[in-house]
């Protein structure tokens, strides 16, 4: 699969088959998903209509964490292997997941305010939260630190993986240590600890989700590959 996908013009054309598919099915899963959280899933007990914030919150930590993962992966790819195509996509990847991060931590403050009393709380998941947002914008940054790109995204790529140790973290710090956050309610070993009215809209909205993270980074990374064909031709032509 990586070596059908090395090729940049035969990864243009399947981008170009997939795209249609994948915008379309993120619109609907975005309508299912919002139609069932607003409207079809009741209110809780205790949090009232605010635990309807849960259903873009859960689902951007999912995406955020999901993203880095990602970018740690073609990192090693680019890495090991030298995939020509590892760099743009974690390239690609870096500002998508760095957008989920801010929605996680606003959307978390937004919630954290009415349930907690608090805006912030500097608890083990919230610092780790920050922490790989601002992993996030050190990638970034270290992409287009160096005159050559290859150095910025060797370095972005080393970053991303020695950074990848917050995930787990991030994951695993409701059970490693006290925080104001629940522990897990959906990766229980005997059932999901949430009703069934309130999983099914929390899925459809981290499908959708997920799908829109497929979409805009296959647009984005065409783009990449547009400009640097752009350039190569510009840089023919002047030679």
């Amino acid at each position: 699969m990586l070596h059908c996908l090395a090729n940049p013009a035969r990864f243009s054309r399947i981008a170009i088959r997939v795209l249609p598919w994948s915008a379309a099915l993120t619109s609907l899963l975005f309508v299912a998903g919002i139609y069932f959280a607003l409207f079809a899933s009741p209110a809780d007990y205790q949090q009232g209509e605010t635990v309807r914030i849960m259903y873009v919150h859960v689902p951007s930590a999912w995406m955020a964490m999901a993203c880095y993962s990602f970018i740690a992966v073609m990192s090693a790819t680019s890495l090991i292997w030298k995939h020509p195509l590892a760099d743009i996509a974690a390239r690609s990847a870096a500002p998508l997941g760095a957008a989920f991060t801010v929605i996680v931590l606003t959307t978390g403050s937004l919630w954290g305010k009415p349930t907690w009393g608090t805006w912030w709380v500097w608890d083990a998941r919230l610092t780790s939260v920050l922490v790989l947002f601002f992993l996030y914008l050190g990638h970034i940054a270290l992409t287009h630190a160096f005159d050559n790109p290859q150095r910025g995204a060797r370095a972005a790529a080393i970053l991303a993986l020695v950074g990848f140790v917050n995930v787990p973290i991030i994951k695993f710090s409701v059970d490693w240590w006290n925080t104001l956050h629940q522990p897990a309610s959906l990766t229980r070993l005997d059932q999901p600890a949430i009703d069934p009215a309130m999983l099914a809209p929390l899925l459809l909205m981290g499908l959708a989700f997920m799908t829109y993270f497929i979409t805009m980074l296959l647009i984005r990374m065409r783009a990449d590959l547009n400009v640097a064909r752009a350039r190569a031709l510009h840089l023919s032509a002047v030679e």
